[in-house]
């Protein structure tokens, strides 16, 4: 069991995200304009209980905007799934991810050797919201979700890391893909029970020193658990085993077997 299950769920729109915590909002941007019922953009993030790899997220980073300004907080939309710019340019231009592992996690104590990870290391770390994320625990064929969520309802904010790439042809001036991925570690306390990986979580008062791209990654941060006491756990539906299934009865709890056929 080295990664954490790829599935997560956000409902925090970006453009409200980016208001919350004092970002500017590049998400709208990237998305030619918010959804509408006349034009709904397929890449905007709306609520999505069921994020699986290779979705578009939201994403906070750090960056200038000149050279010699001080870095702000931006709200970035990305593609889960971190693609290094070393992989080469697919048949549809994108990039051709099926000649290695899809990188959504990254573990913490190999983010800084790692050749996928360390230049991203160094100055891209961004942090990834998210209400809560789901892991299974049990036998293969019988095996059981459970959501891990913020009992406060304020989002959670996962360590990860970013990168750009485009195809080596790319006329001067095309937008790259920007991607990331999450970084995993030990789970702690009482999650341990359910999987050994859990993402990294940086609490608030920490956001700008893991963010900040002008100074080396924090490995006190990548050694701890953030918001660990914010954490609790519930057993939920088997719905969301499949990625079709999208919705808010995917993080309801469970009712107990025990519990059903009792009301005659």
């Amino acid at each position: 069991m080295g990664f954490m299950c790829g599935r997560f769920a956000v409902t925090t729109d970006p453009a409200l995200l980016a208001e919350k915590i004092k970002a500017i909002d590049e998400s709208t941007a990237a998305s030619k304009d918010r959804p509408t019922a006349d034009y709904p953009t397929a890449n905007y993030p709306t609520a999505n209980y069921n994020v699986a790899p290779t979705t578009t997220v939201a994403t906070v980073v750090k960056r200038h905007s000149e050279p010699e300004d001080e870095s702000t907080r931006r709200v970035r939309l990305m593609r889960w799934g971190l693609v290094p710019p070393w992989v080469k340019a697919g048949e549809d231009g994108g990039p051709d991810t099926k000649s290695g592992p899809l990188l959504i996690n990254a573990r913490s104590d190999k983010v800084t050797s790692s050749p996928a990870f360390r230049s991203s290391a160094k100055t891209k770390r961004c942090l990834v919201p998210m209400d809560g994320w789901y892991e299974w625990k049990g036998t293969k064929g019988a095996k059981t979700p459970y959501y891990m969520y913020a009992g406060d309802g304020v989002p959670l904010f996962m360590a990860g890391l970013w990168t750009t790439w485009r195809p080596k042809d790319a006329p001067k001036g095309a937008k790259p893909l920007l991607s990331c991925t999450i970084i995993t570690t030990d789970a702690a306390a009482q999650l341990a029970d359910i999987h050994d990986r859990m993402p990294l979580t940086i609490s608030e008062p920490d956001w700008d020193r893991w963010l900040d791209p002008d100074a080396p990654i924090d490995e006190g941060l990548l050694r701890g658990h953030g918001d660990l006491d914010r954490i609790e756990i519930r057993e939920v539906s088997r719905l969301v085993n499949s990625v079709r299934n999208n919705g808010p009865e995917l993080i309801e709890p469970v009712t107990p077997q025990a519990e059903q056929g009792t009301l005659l």
